[in-house]
């Protein structure tokens, strides 16, 4: 079953076609990799699935509901975590997690029980009551994904959510990500620069250039095809080896969600 849909999708700002008619799927408890060089139209694709953009042509289903149609409903089945630090650090990691269920409706005692859940579950139950700006990047990246599957997301979108983290915080927290995915089935849908993450991490890759998606399968199977023998060496072959420019950055992004939110649509 898929839980993510995307045929045929288009999205142009005046004369610049940013994402090209670009079709794939996801499967429900997949972890799946969206790669592309910086300006390749990962960004824009991913704002659109998230309801931050809507698209110039084609359709996209999330859980079987169109974001363009329904916004509140496809942004109640999901989470995310973006590139750009969102939390506040002024709050605790408690409050930050109890305003969040609030910004979702959840009841109060489902919501008290899920943040205890999601602070044992990412080991900062001892850290509970301490300012985020007292946090390492590891631990404020950590209350981050706690955030982000509290409300019990079906999918859970993460935009480069290991970058500047030392290899034992990366580590650790694909570890949690994978033991998420197989045991309650969520769906991970990430971006990285870290092509040995993504190798080792998700099922299938899908692999945009120029707004156009260029290669989809497994790390394996895009190896195979370009008959190389890291996803690095295959990432090259299939996209250049030129230096790329970032069109936005998920700072934008984040702007955009808030104001989203702030307008009452959760």
């Amino acid at each position: 079953m898929n839980i993510i849909e995307v045929a045929d999708l288009t999205r142009t700002f005046g004369e610049v076609s940013a994402v090209q008619d670009i079709s794939f799927n996801v499967q429900q408890g997949e972890m799946f990799a969206f790669l592309g060089p910086n300006g390749a139209g990962k960004s824009t694709t991913i704002k659109m699935l998230t309801t931050l953009l809507h698209p110039t042509s084609g359709t996209i289903k999330i859980d079987g509901v169109d974001p363009v149609l329904d916004a509140g409903a496809v942004r109640r089945s999901f989470g995310i975590v973006f590139q750009d630090p969102s939390l506040d650090d002024d709050l605790t990691a408690w409050e930050n997690l109890e305003f969040h269920g609030v910004l979702y409706g959840m009841p109060r005692a489902l919501r008290r029980k899920r943040v205890d859940e999601m602070l044992a579950f990412v080991e900062l139950s001892d850290r509970r009551d301490s300012y985020v700006r007292d946090f390492s990047g590891g631990m404020k990246r950590r209350l981050e994904i706690a955030r982000g599957l509290l409300h019990h997301p079906k999918v859970l979108f993460l935009d480069e959510p290991t970058l500047g983290l030392d290899p034992q915080t990366r580590n650790h927290m694909w570890s949690y990500l994978q033991q998420l995915n197989k045991t309650e089935g969520i769906t991970v849908f990430l971006t990285t620069h870290y092509m040995d993450e993504a190798d080792r991490v998700a099922h299938r890759i899908a692999i945009i250039d120029h707004g156009k998606i260029v290669a989809t399968g497994s790390g394996e199977e895009l190896k195979k095809q370009t008959n190389t023998t890291t996803l690095e060496e295959a990432f090259l072959a299939l996209t250049g080896s030129d230096i790329r420019h970032e069109q936005g950055s998920s700072a934008d992004r984040m702007r955009m969600m808030h104001r989203s939110y702030s307008g009452g649509k959760r």
